[in-house]
């Protein structure tokens, strides 16, 4: 995933240069994320694979001032081949980065499809687990129990709270246990990972 001070980082404005991302619903703490905001995200998780920070705010500096390319970042197709950051159009693509002449990209990514970043698996973003699935016209966006309107980590609170998934429809007679294990699974995927404890000195 990407990280707090590179969230951070992308928020900020630099020398002569806008924020890369000022986040639709608020962009002081606690930030709050539309689901535009949450697709640029992934998309420079993406990007960061192959690309650093630097380089990315060179592309987007590019494709708002001389390409004067102004809407939201989500309506936007960008693909890294390693070296260089491209503007993904149907038929070509603009490298961003050395302001060279149009190149073909052969292979499209999906950055709402999974993909790993640092070892880690980013799930895809409308469906992270098999009952759980994002719609932006669903309470904005926000990850729900398919087919309802609850949101997961309401139930996944419940679970980590000590109630059994068998007991879960007591309380949201929608969510089957399995749904609601998937639910604690997201949440769970998202804690970071724990350090082995060093040996103790001898």
């Amino acid at each position: 995933m990407i990280t707090l001070a590179e969230c951070d980082g992308l928020h900020q404005a630099g020398v002569n240069r806008g924020a890369v991302l000022i986040p639709e619903i608020s962009s002081t703490r606690p930030v709050l994320y539309s689901f535009r905001d949450v697709v640029v995200l992934r998309t420079c998780v993406k990007l960061r694979n192959d690309a650093s920070l630097q380089k990315i705010r060179r592309a987007l500096d590019t494709l708002r001032d001389d390409l004067k390319e102004h809407d939201h970042l989500s309506s936007y197709t960008l693909v890294t081949d390693g070296s260089s950051i491209y503007l993904a159009e149907p038929d070509q693509a603009v490298d961003l980065v050395r302001k060279k002449a149009n190149v073909v990209i052969h292979e499209m990514v999906d950055v709402l499809q999974p993909f790993y970043r640092d070892g880690r698996h980013i799930p895809p973003l409308l469906r992270p687990r098999a009952h759980v699935t994002v719609d932006p016209a669903v309470r904005g966006g926000v990850p729900v129990i398919e087919g309802t309107r609850v949101p997961y980590d309401e139930v996944a609170a419940l679970l980590r709270d000590g109630l059994p998934p068998e007991r879960i429809s007591e309380y949201y007679p929608s969510v089957t246990p399995t749904a609601a294990l998937d639910a604690a699974d997201y949440v769970d995927s998202y804690d970071p990972p724990k350090e082995p404890r060093e040996a103790a000195a001898g």
